[in-house]
């Protein structure tokens, strides 16, 4: 088998605002990052690119918006290209735009189950917990349940390791919690969603992915849905994710600076370290940036800019400021502000 390199040099703008913080190929989708799937089903490490690559005969570069399957894997050894941009390939998913995550997170969540259970062993569910079709549950070693209800009829349910869903949360599948994350009293969540690794989760979800350290802990509903890693969304925070005239929605795309038809639901595109104040309304198709500070009256803007403060009118985020708030976040869940995380923020800071 060749050496893979996921490169996202030619993807990267258009998954905006989830490529700013990361490498494509460590965005969350399913239950694993799409590097994570590709080293769990090649047993081995990959690499990362992020510029124009010159493949060899013992090299392929793949496009690192490309999700594998075990079925494409298998291809792969019979491939005669060096590069692998994504079109006219099977076995399959591209992620083109941002609103592709929460649209197939049906698919990753079966698939990313499949790839962690087979040929594993559950832990066995807890007398409390009510379960329908429970060959569909898996839970990892540390993870505490007590008195929820989880419904595997719909899809698979995983729950991560040191994972905690408490109770009176009611659960459909698909659905997946990582490692260490938390699914608070009496919350309601819908398939296809995934609980990114130390998240807190609670209200009415549906259809969403949240990546890791982020929080969604009270009510309001989140749904059709991305939220990036190390955000905050106060009590009662809501987004519509359906426009009244059930027509289709229009989402800014930031490499074109025009609009583009994302179908016919699409919620809010949270862009990592930006957070709402309390009884927010995100409107249809909201996308917002990088680091910003969301709070004001009625409606959301359909964009928001990186390092916004408010949007009535959006001010700019100072950043000596938006760093220090920054610490504070990360010191809440006992990680700390690198030199390296400051300079990737002052990057995006000056482009804003």
């Amino acid at each position: 088998m060749k050496d893979i390199i996921l490169n996202d040099k030619d993807v990267k703008d258009d998954l905006f605002p989830f490529g700013l913080i990361r490498h494509v190929a460590d965005i969350r989708i399913g239950i694993l990052t799409i590097r994570e799937k590709w080293e769990r089903l090649l047993k081995r490490p990959v690499s990362l690119g992020s510029e124009d690559i010159s493949a060899s005969g013992s090299t392929l570069v793949v496009a690192a918006n490309i999700i594998p399957s075990h079925d494409f894997i298998s291809t792969l050894d019979q491939c005669n290209q060096t590069n692998i941009s994504g079109s006219g390939i099977d076995a399959c998913k591209i992620i083109q735009y941002p609103w592709h995550l929460f649209q197939l997170n049906d698919w990753a969540l079966r698939e990313d189950f499949k790839l962690l259970t087979t040929g594993r062993a559950s832990v066995p569910i807890p007398e409390t917990v009510q379960v329908i079709d429970e060959k569909n549950v898996f839970i990892e070693q540390g993870a505490i349940l007590r008195h929820c209800i989880l419904n595997a009829s719909t899809g698979p349910i995983y729950i991560g390791k040191n994972t905690e869903i408490m109770e009176g949360a009611t659960i459909r599948g698909p659905f997946a919690i990582c490692e260490g994350a938390v699914v608070k009293m009496g919350a309601r969540i819908y398939g296809a969603t995934t609980i990114g690794p130390y998240s807190v989760v609670g209200g009415e979800v549906k259809n969403s992915i949240i990546f890791g350290y982020s929080n969604k802990a009270h009510d309001g509903y989140l749904g059709d849905s991305v939220v990036g890693e190390w955000c905050n969304l106060g009590a009662g925070t809501s987004n519509s994710n359906l426009k009244n005239s059930a027509g289709e929605v229009k989402v800014y795309d930031a490499a074109s600076g025009h609009s583009k038809i994302a179908g016919t639901k699409c919620g809010l595109l949270l862009g990592d370290y930006s957070r709402s104040a309390i009884n927010t309304t995100f409107n249809t198709g909201t996308v917002v940036g990088v680091c910003c500070n969301v709070y004001g009256e009625g409606l959301t803007p359909a964009f928001i800019p990186g390092f916004s403060w408010g949007y009535k009118p959006v001010k700019k985020y100072d950043f000596q400021k938006a760093i220090r708030d920054i610490v504070n976040w990360k010191k809440l869940k006992g990680k700390i502000v690198t030199e390296e995380d400051i300079e990737q923020l002052s990057n995006i800071f000056n482009q804003s």
